[in-house]
């Protein structure tokens, strides 16, 4: 079964409650007013309900985070701090040299993080050669 990459989700502390006290009080008269089996009530109820939330509380879509799982606060801090640059980049030529030298620390911050989580998940940063006379060092391991 595929991961869902978006789901929508009720947002209840912003829920109108005003008119969902409204829509409720009036719509479990006509509810209570019925005399009907126990499974009609059961299912008049549960679509009262299902109703009040659909019309009276938000949603909200909760979408699969794009970042890359190494990604950590300083990347995610100088990610808004780009695009806030960038937005403001079409005021003159400080704020673009401003943008190009938050770019260069992202494009850092991001091969440092990136090259980390490979060493980590490799779980051996240096690579040994065997030789007659024992194992050698022979350097870190970086992969593009």
């Amino acid at each position: 079964m595929e991961p869902h990459l978006e789901r929508i989700v009720p947002v209840y502390n912003k829920t109108e409650v005003l008119r969902l006290h409204t829509f409720l009080s009036d719509k479990f008269a006509v509810w209570a007013s019925n005399r009907s089996s126990v499974e009609e009530l059961w299912n008049n109820f549960k679509n009262i309900v299902h109703e009040s939330v659909v019309r009276f509380v938000p949603h909200k879509i909760l979408r699969k985070n794009s970042d890359a799982e190494y990604y950590n606060k300083d990347i995610k801090r100088l990610k808004v701090k780009v695009r806030k640059a960038c937005n403001s980049g079409k005021l003159g030529v400080q704020c673009m040299e401003k943008l190009k030298h938050l770019s260069k620390q992202l494009l850092a911050a991001k091969k440092e993080a990136f090259l980390k989580s490979i060493l980590k998940s490799v779980n051996a940063g240096l690579i040994f050669t065997n030789t007659l006379k024992g194992a050698k060092e022979i350097g870190i391991l970086f992969l593009p």
